[in-house]
């Protein structure tokens, strides 16, 4: 099977920082997959209230998550401080992605490169939406 491969984004427009929680650790003793994926939540959920937005709401319509991908590269240990950066790419007429760069502040290993598939979506109409127009620009507006 090959591997996934992710592109770094040449640009990331936001920055936070997230503490691997005792919860967050597998048998294995390292960060678990399924919290990855918490964790990436919380950094896009920082992200989109940064901008003024939540996931029910930016701009009038919701988000969605369609698909999700992650290259693992180094593990991340109980009480690693992680700076989770974050890349909006790929926009089409009904999402984008968003990619996410996990270092720890610790050792500053490089953890993981993640990246998530966004589509805007009308919760009232069970529908899909596009790409709000303020929101693109927005985004646009930090390269």
């Amino acid at each position: 099977m090959a591997r996934i491969k992710i592109e770094t984004p040449d640009k990331f427009i936001f920055k936070t920082e997230i503490a691997i929680r005792i919860t967050d650790i597998n048998y294995g003793g390292h960060l678990g997959n399924d919290s990855l994926l918490s964790i990436i939540h919380e950094a896009r959920l920082r992200f989109l209230k940064h901008l003024g937005y939540s996931e029910s709401n930016v701009e009038g319509v919701g988000i969605i998550m369609i698909d999700a991908a992650v290259q693992y590269k180094s593990e991340g240990f109980y009480g690693d401080e992680l700076f989770i950066e974050v890349a909006i790419t790929d926009f089409s007429n009904l999402g984008c992605d968003f990619v996410f760069k996990l270092t720890s502040k610790n050792s500053s290993k490089e953890i993981a490169l993640a990246k998530t598939g966004i589509v805007f979506f009308d919760y009232e109409n069970r529908k899909t939406a596009q790409v709000p127009a303020e929101f693109k620009k927005k985004i646009e507006s930090f390269n």
